[in-house]
């Protein structure tokens, strides 16, 4: 978990800093965090249109340029090859209905997350899909050297 934490460093959204592990096996799969699609300018740069327009958090999900860090990972498991069935994700936060849709299609097998989106819709759809999910406390984010 602490490493979803450190890949949503990478977030180009103003609302919410997000990352995601994909993990089989104790194997790091691929990672994702949201923003704007390769290539093009993120909202550091343009500003967030859902602020602008004053669009609550967890709704009309098609205005964000951003794209999810579940979905970014899911989209780096395809680019490369990798195959994602049977994973586990360890993402910051919970997921929105679209995500949800995503992970039961690519064979997710469990949900792990610290924080609530406000969209619990994901709940009903993972019960019925038989993938578990489970609301964990926030990791200690500091860094420890070993010596």
């Amino acid at each position: 978990m602490k490493l979803a934490f450190l890949v949503a460093e990478r977030s180009t959204c103003r609302r919410h800093h997000v990352g995601a592990v994909i993990v089989r096996n104790k194997r790091i799969l691929t990672t994702g965090y949201n923003g704007a699609a390769a290539g093009t300018v993120d909202c550091l740069k343009l500003g967030c249109l859902r602020e602008q327009l004053g669009i609550p958090s967890g709704t009309r999900h098609e205005i964000c340029r951003a794209i999810h860090a579940e979905q970014n990972a899911i989209i780096q498991a395809g680019l490369h090859g990798i195959t994602i069935k049977d994973s586990t994700i360890y993402c910051t936060h919970s997921p929105c209905i679209l995500c949800a849709k995503m992970l039961v299609n690519a064979g997710m097998q469990k949900f792990v997350m610290c924080i609530d989106y406000p969209d619990e819709s994901f709940k009903a759809l993972f019960d019925e899909a038989g993938i578990t999910y489970q609301k964990t406390s926030m990791p200690d984010l500091s860094i420890s050297i070993l010596k």
